[in-house]
């Protein structure tokens, strides 16, 4: 049985062959069912997996034709909203394997090979996913240069934007512009970390239906000459608006002699904020050998932490926006949606741990591709129950599950017979992350962790149901 949301997710692909269209929906069902597991052990039997891995070895089969159908849904979501935050984000996909290397894939170092994923996902404002928009694949295959950094730092200036790899948060702006356009009544938002600190970025036209950006700043940049002195400056001799409590999340740091403050390891904890904000026109950067760019007004937000904790790094947010600033309620909204950029953090890690596309065993790496794209919209569809559980508490549960998972959890939990009415999605999800390992506490809520182990518990018991449960439809020989 297919289930449902993956019949819609992967609704009419252009795979050029009907039954490739009927296998990719089954796939997807399967996968998601049990998204920890290797593909052998999420198909049904030996004539199912030699036709799964069939597939991801098509020619017709490609990264972007797996995700088409999942982001037209996407699109779909998204007009129902009045504001989508498209929230871009890169991530690197560790592709060392214990024997044989993957054909194909290039280096994320020296010594990784790997690739980058661009992943730039639509969420509410309460950080709902609603889909991948778009994603982009890069893949250094002609490996990395070993020049003094002195030599880089001088070809990384004298290169053309377009050939940067960094023009990958201009493609996802330009993108989302696109989509501005396709959806009149829904205000996008392109969201972005501090890469995003990108002048052609600030000097890209923004369309007829002005999509909007809101990206942190990495650099201290200089404004007009007759505003005198840099961002930073400016933000600091205006008026603190108003006090805020953020929650801060931990982090590691990447490697143990880490000095930059942006990456050092933290605890995670709340963190009493300032506020202030300002428009100013920034000075353009020089592009030796480019055409001048223009200088470009913007709205500024500065996110500040006066008393951090001991041997704690102040929390320093500079958010650079074209969102209106003018009241107080304004100058909130931009720092709560940049909160949410938080989440497509945890939508990767949903994708690593939860759906574990580092561990596929692929040969190649074009048959690779489609199978991570294909784990994109599990990881999604992980993510959002896990947040519709928190957002949409009162809902029915049959909105996300059908009868038999319900019915089938129902039994398993409570070890009673399941009643006629449907339980509410907030219980349906604590039960759930209950197969997983979740143990109830006041004011806690399951992560993904519990969820994704949990939802893999459901669809055996489910199957069970359907199989020889409740369920069951027996015939007579």
């Amino acid at each position: 049985m297919i289930a449902s949301w993956a019949s819609e997710e992967m609704s009419a692909p252009d795979l050029g062959d009907e039954r490739l269209e009927r296998r990719a929906e089954l796939l997807l069902s399967r996968l998601g069912a049990r998204p920890n597991l290797s593909i052998p052990a999420a198909c049904k039997g030996k004539a199912e997996i030699k036709a799964a891995y069939a597939f991801f070895d098509n020619a017709k089969v490609t990264f972007d034709k797996v995700l088409e159908p999942h982001r037209r849904c996407t699109r779909a979501r998204m007009a129902e909203q009045e504001v989508v935050l498209l929230v871009q984000d890169t991530t690197e996909q560790d592709g060392k394997r214990p024997e044989k290397q993957v054909a194909g894939m290039g280096l994320l170092d020296d010594a990784r090979p790997g690739f980058l994923l661009h992943e730039m996902h639509a969420f509410s404002p309460e950080g709902i996913p609603l889909g991948t928009v778009w994603a982009e694949i890069i893949n250094r295959t002609e490996g990395i240069s070993h020049a003094p950094s002195a030599e880089k730092q001088r070809q990384r200036k004298h290169t053309p934007f377009a050939e940067k790899e960094s023009v990958r948060w201009l493609n996802a702006l330009q993108e989302a512009r696109a989509v501005a356009q396709e959806l009149p009544n829904t205000c996008c938002i392109c969201v972005g970390d501090s890469e995003a600190d990108i002048y052609e970025l600030f000097a890209e036209p923004r369309g007829e239906r002005p999509v909007h950006w809101l990206f942190r700043a990495c650099q201290n940049r200089a404004v007009q000459s007759d505003e005198r002195g840099r961002l930073r400056e400016q933000l600091l001799a205006t008026p603190k608006l108003y006090e805020a409590e953020v929650k801060i999340r931990a982090r590691k740091a990447k490697t143990a002699v880490e000095k930059r403050a942006r990456r050092k390891e933290r605890q995670a904890r709340q963190a009493t904020v300032e506020i202030r904000a300002k428009t100013v026109t920034l000075r353009p950067p020089q592009r030796p050998g480019q055409e001048k760019l223009p200088p470009v007004q913007i709205h500024v937000v500065l996110v500040r932490e006066p008393n951090p904790p001991k041997d704690e790094e102040p929390i320093e947010w500079m958010l650079l926006t074209t969102l209106p600033i003018e009241t107080l309620e304004n100058v909130r909204k931009v720092v709560e949606y940049y909160c949410v950029r938080w989440w497509i953090e945890v939508f990767f890690k949903t994708l690593k741990s939860g759906c574990r596309v580092e561990q596929r065993r692929f040969e190649d790496i074009e048959r690779l591709l489609p199978c991570l794209a294909m784990y994109l919209i599990v990881a999604w569809r992980t993510l959002l129950t896990c947040q519709m559980g928190r957002q949409c508490p009162d809902l029915d549960c049959e909105a996300l599950f059908e009868p038999s998972e319900w019915k089938a959890v129902w039994v398993a939990t409570q070890k009673s017979k399941p009643p006629k009415k449907p339980p509410s999605l907030r219980q349906m999800v604590h039960w759930i992350a209950g197969l997983g390992g979740y143990i109830e506490r006041e004011k806690s809520e399951p992560g993904p962790q519990t969820m994704w182990i949990g939802m893999q518990r459901m669809h055996d018991l489910a199957w069970a149901w359907d199989a020889f449960g409740p369920g069951a439809t027996m015939t007579s020989s």
